[in-house]
């Protein structure tokens, strides 16, 4: 026995080190803060974007020690300093994440105290801030008091729950799959045809609709389509709107389509991970006018509240949906199971082990109000179209007016020089695309509408400023005159 408490002796002295002593914590906190008050403080003055190549060697894992000071030397040089820097108010090409300060300070009291998110028994107090976060949205939305709803690692997995209910109310398997349809947009996310092949539905119908010239749904398109399929014997059970797609920002008529869906009783989908948190704006408000009407709505805090990466959200209204595929009994969890605790998140997502990622954002709300986060929304709104009136002036043509921060732009041939003139648009935009990377102030991204590519940008961070576009125009500009030198 004494030669067995020698060796847990042993193996203690060297496990101990998983416990820093407080000095040593005090020292790692000054670093860190240190590292973080000059990452913030100088992020302005840092390109947006580097085409970089990291040296994998030097990250790879090898057993031995270093010190906290020689691994923030290692990050810095290998992470931040290439690719896309998301923290950037340059950051206006993919829809960028956010990374307010505050939603770090919920992170680190999160994974200090490890509290497990997944069932209610386990944490009465995590699980019940994330299902307040959840009541809180669904006001925002004006979902009923009986719905749902769970926070994600983001838009993908939320989608996933969303379309696994439709799936489940409908119970669309075996050889029902076939003859069932799902109705969208062209320019719905990917992450929504990915969902569809996970969930086993890779060999539905999938009507994709006409939009309009702003890129949204043709309403009457839809109901057309769907009376056609009915006729042919097919079975409609679903179809997905967008409030804000990624390409071109544009919001579909949420009401309308709701109205449609009722009509054919299909499940109402809405993917508003972008656009949703504008309804809380005054001057977008309107476009929102039936998101209530949605069975499942999909909204992402790590874009319109401005949180890290990894924070997404879903509500459903029907519960049952949900749990047909979510809400398991084991023996070994018997302890965590009674009719009077609140919702478990863990019964309605994929995830078992679930990151108590709710105070991330249930934190800056509390300290912040909601006021701030309005105003930012609000500034980027002013911010797109400013952008938009800059690019103008200088010879830029430009989609039409944007229903929320995204957009885009390219260089027609009739504003080129006449040493350039008849040049094909698309080769020209496309080299001006590579010169604004290769410049990396400022981060815009690309797409292609029609067989037109186009410039995008898509004006969402908190820190995108009056001075960040100034910056960007300044930099097509430059990109500008050494193309057409």
């Amino acid at each position: 026995m004494n030669h067995l408490i020698e060796k847990i002796s042993a193996l203690a002295s060297i496990s101990d080190q998983l416990e820093p002593s407080e000095r040593e914590r005090d020292q790692y906190n000054q670093q860190i803060q240190q590292y973080a008050d000059r990452f913030i403080n100088t992020i302005h003055d840092r390109n947006a974007f580097s085409n970089g190549k990291v040296n994998p060697g030097s990250l790879a894992i090898n057993g031995e020690k270093k010190s906290l000071e020689e691994l923030l030397d290692l990050y810095t040089k290998e992470v931040t300093a290439n690719g896309i820097n998301p923290a950037s108010g340059g950051h206006i090409g993919y829809i960028p994440g956010g990374g307010i300060f505050a939603a770090a300070l919920g992170d680190f009291l999160a994974d200090i105290t490890n509290e497990y998110a997944g069932m209610y028994y386990a944490s009465p107090g995590a699980v019940t801030i994330e299902n307040e976060l959840i009541n809180w949205m669904k006001s925002v939305f004006g979902f009923p008091d009986n719905a749902i709803g769970n926070l994600t690692s983001g838009g993908s997995i939320a989608n996933l729950i969303a379309l696994t209910a439709a799936r489940d109310q409908h119970q669309i398997k075996g050889t029902q799959i076939n003859r069932s349809v799902i109705y969208l947009s062209p320019q719905v996310h990917h992450c929504i045809h990915k969902a569809i092949r996970i969930i086993g539905l890779e060999d539905i119908v999938i009507r994709e609709l006409n939009l309009d010239e702003k890129f949204r749904i043709d309403p009457n398109y839809l109901e057309q389509q769907i009376m056609q399929d009915e006729a042919n014997g097919l079975y409609p059970f679903c179809v997905i709107a967008s409030a804000g797609t990624t390409d071109t920002g544009a919001v579909d008529p949420l009401e309308d389509i709701g109205t449609i869906a009722s009509a054919h009783s299909l499940w109402y989908h809405i993917d508003a991970a972008y656009g949703g948190f504008f309804i809380l704006t005054g001057s977008k408000k309107h476009l929102f006018k039936g998101i209530e009407r949605a069975d499942s709505l999909v909204i992402d805090p790590h874009k319109g509240m401005f949180l890290p990466y990894g924070t997404g959200a879903v509500l459903v209204k029907d519960k049952k949906a949900v749990f047909h595929s979510h809400h398991y009994l084991a023996n070994y969890m018997q302890d965590a199971i009674a009719d009077d605790l609140d919702l478990n998140p863990a019964d309605v997502s994929p995830e078992l082990t679930k990151h108590f990622r709710g105070l991330r954002m249930w934190l800056p709300l509390q300290l912040h109000g909601i006021e701030p986060f309005v105003a930012c929304l609000e500034e980027k709104l002013l911010l797109t179209q400013y952008f938009r009136n800059q690019l103008v002036d200088i010879g830029f043509e430009v989609g039409p007016e944007p229903d929320l921060s995204v957009s885009y732009f390219w260089y027609p041939s009739k504003n080129m020089p006449a040493g350039h003139a008849g040049l094909d648009e698309n080769t020209f935009n496309k080299k001006l695309m590579e010169l604004i990377h290769q410049d990396g102030r400022v981060f815009l991204s690309s797409t292609v509408l029609e067989d037109k590519f186009v410039i995008r940008m898509a004006i969402l961070s908190f820190r995108t400023k009056l001075k960040t576009v100034d910056k960007a125009i300044e930099m097509v500009k430059d990109a500008m005159a050494q193309l057409l030198k």
